[in-house]
């Protein structure tokens, strides 16, 4: 099957040797993905009535459908209807949340290259609808993760277009982010590390 992106652009799988798909296999077999663990986060937090939150589908177009048998069909030809905005959305304690999930293997930033512009747009717009958007960022290799505020995210995409840095460190995550540990069930409390950002905001507002 062909798929291509909305300038027509064929999309092409990104190609691995065996050595590679061994190393992956090998990757995979120490853990989830991110998208995994939010899945299972997710999950959980359905079933407690807690919060209802889902990955967000991949618009695709059909363009062409082969039918080589009466009772089957085949889609040979697609494309991808739009960019993707972000990974997750949904209500929480009648919040509206909307986020993007991301990893990065190295051990020091997390390369603003990661980001779309139409990504921060999408957070942006929903941030002025008092709505609350962030990113879920996995340092893979360390087993680090952080639940970062959008305004953190815009102040150092701002930071990248002024000709600043093109990442955020590792130190900023620190100091500007909230970590989560993560556990058995849920795997990722991220609507914990959440609240604790809302509060914080909430007693700034205040002030």
């Amino acid at each position: 099957m062909t798929i291509r992106y909305p300038n027509g652009k064929k999309y092409t799988p990104v190609q691995t040797t065996k050595r590679q798909n061994l190393k992956n296999l090998s990757f995979s077999n120490r853990g989830k993905t991110l998208e995994d663990e939010l899945n299972e986060s997710n999950e959980f937090y359905l079933s407690r009535d807690i919060a209802v939150i889902h990955k967000k589908p991949i618009p695709v177009q059909i363009v062409k459908v082969s039918y080589p048998a009466r009772s089957a069909a085949r889609i040979t030809e697609a494309y991808f209807g739009a960019p993707s905005t972000t990974d997750y959305n949904g209500v929480w304690k009648g919040t509206y949340i909307d986020f993007e999930a991301k990893e990065t293997k190295t051990k020091t930033s997390f390369p603003l290259s990661n980001i779309h512009e139409h990504q921060i747009q999408h957070m942006k717009n929903v941030t002025k609808q008092n709505g609350t958007a962030f990113l879920i960022v996995k340092f893979s290799t360390l087993d680090r993760y952080f639940v970062v505020p959008y305004d953190v995210v815009e102040s150092k995409w701002e930071r990248m277009k002024t000709g600043g840095r093109k990442s955020i460190t590792l130190a900023e995550f620190e100091e500007t982010s909230i970590e989560i540990k993560p556990g058995y069930i849920p795997r990722l409390d991220y609507l914990k590390a959440l609240n604790g950002i809302m509060e914080s905001a909430n007693e700034k507002i205040e002030r």
